[in-house]
């Protein structure tokens, strides 16, 4: 790898919290407050309130992802628009909030992933999925029992960076009581001016959110509300196409054996990549995984179609009865 390709994110310091609140709340707290808010304060002293704010070095600092996620062409088309005025201002990256709508398996939450390596900050998955109340985004009252600081604030205050990914994936699934709406924290949190003085109800002290880079995965966008939706770019991804996929799974293949000695030649079978290629994205690794354990219940070192077959690992192993 040449210099001209290794792409360093440089980092300035921002403050997100003042110690000097944490001190004013420690002694205005009543005598029997949690034990787990006194630690939490605690932690936030001795961490202080500065974090890392990563920016680009450079414009090209997402260009693997079109290798990586060529069905997301148009997302990063968009993005690199962003990134050009961050190194032109030397400033840190930052975007409108990003809703990925597509079928399962594609790879929405693949690429989330290869955005935060590529822009080289935090990474923060919220499943939301299951979650049912808004207090795990934003907290819960100290007064509660069990009551602890929402994702946001536990991201910002364990985490190093000011401006981590947030991952919020399958958010037309998350659901519950409609008084406790689990989106209704992104109202405030998907607007820079309102996330600057957000403030978690367990902690109960100012941090500066506004930050967060926001990518958000769902099937089908019809559950979410006009609010949220404005507040985001929807990006339909489509499924890759044949020669994109059939990409895909030849780097998969690459990376697999990189991390093994399996004895594997380093050039996949064609036939075996057009076959795997027919998979979504999401499913590759597991049958390449399956079709490599084949391969070598066979002794053999060279891949075969046959081997993508998960139904062979079944083979020969006895039945059990009661």
């Amino acid at each position: 790898m040449s210099h001209a390709d290794i792409q360093i994110p440089l980092a300035d310091v921002r403050e997100i919290y003042r110690v000097g609140d944490i001190d004013r709340a420690l002694d205005d707290a009543p005598a029997g407050r949690s034990e787990a808010l006194s630690a939490i304060y605690e932690k936030m002293k001795k961490l202080g309130g500065d974090r890392y704010l990563v920016k680009p070095s450079s414009t090209d600092a997402l260009d693997s992802l079109y290798d990586d996620c060529p069905n997301f062409a148009e997302v990063i088309d968009d993005l690199k628009k962003y990134l050009a005025l961050a190194v032109s201002g030397n400033e840190p990256v930052h975007f409108t909030p990003i809703l990925l709508l597509g079928e399962p398996g594609i790879g929405k939450t693949h690429f989330a992933k290869c955005l935060s390596n590529a822009l080289g900050t935090g990474y923060e998955f919220v499943p939301m999925s299951s979650i049912t109340a808004g207090w795990i985004l934003s907290g819960a009252s100290s007064q509660w029992n069990n009551a602890k600081p929402g994702k946001v604030a536990a991201a910002l205050i364990h985490g190093e960076y000011a401006n981590p990914l947030m991952v919020l994936d399958e958010v037309d699934k998350a659901g519950g009581d409609s008084r406790y709406d689990p989106m209704g924290p992104l109202y405030g949190l998907l607007e820079r001016d309102t996330a600057k003085k957000f403030k978690d109800e367990f902690v109960d002290v100012e941090i500066d959110a506004s930050h967060i880079l926001w990518v958000s995965t769902a099937n089908d966008e019809r559950p979410l509300s006009e609010p949220i939706l404005n507040r985001m770019n929807v990006y339909s991804v489509p499924r890759p196409n044949a020669e994109q996929a059939f990409g895909i799974a030849c780097r998969l293949y690459s990376e697999i054996l990189a991390d093994h000695h399996w004895g594997f030649p380093p050039q996949p079978p064609a036939d075996v990549m057009e076959a795997l290629a027919a998979a979504p994205p999401r499913d590759m690794r597991k049958r390449l995984m399956t079709a490599f354990g084949n391969a070598k219940l066979d002794r053999r070192d060279e891949l075969q179609v046959k081997d993508l077959d998960a139904s062979r690992l079944q083979r020969g192993k006895a039945r059990m009865g009661f």
